[in-house]
């Protein structure tokens, strides 16, 4: 009989120094990845309420249709106030709440400020959309992280599991 200890058996373990503990597990790739499929479905319902609702307004009600390039500026704009807005106050999205993910600043653990937060969605763009070159690279990355995560200087950890009260 097998137990299950809730630990991404593909998860690096953050390696210490001698004589220190480790505070944080680093994420595996598999939890993440599962944690952007669920984020992509919850994107759907934010963009529905901020995209598509007001473009069906202007457009049917106004005959205005703006060009393409702002509503990709728009989709860009939207998004990054989400995502930036939920790593700096919480350091988790409401996908990576559910799979325990938290983003911290690698060198020192803690939610990332805003710009680092920026920085980090800026960058995954690219890393996702040309190829999946980014997020491809946490398979030569010595601590599995991906692309974007390694260049704006944050790290996706794994939180231990609520205990009931």
């Amino acid at each position: 009989m097998t137990h299950d200890t809730g630990r991404d058996p593909a998860a690096p373990r953050h390696r210490p120094a001698p004589g220190t503990r480790a505070l944080v597990e680093l994420a595996g790739l598999r939890r993440r990845l599962a944690s952007m499929l669920y984020e992509s479905m919850l994107m759907l319902g934010v963009l529905a309420l901020v995209f598509l609702v007001p473009y069906l307004i202007l457009g049917i009600g106004f005959g205005i249709a703006p060009p393409g390039g702002l509503a990709w500026l728009h989709i860009f704009v939207v998004l990054g106030m989400y995502f930036v807005w939920y790593w700096h106050r919480h350091g988790q999205t409401l996908a990576m709440q559910t799979w325990r993910l938290k983003i911290v600043g690698a060198e020192d653990g803690r939610v990332a400020g805003v710009g680092r937060s920026w920085a980090r969605y800026a960058l995954a763009w690219p890393s996702v959309l040309l190829g999946g070159v980014g997020l491809l690279w946490a398979l030569v990355d010595r601590d599995r992280q991906f692309l974007h995560d390694r260049l704006a200087g944050t790290r996706v950890v794994l939180l231990p599991p609520q205990r009931p009260s």
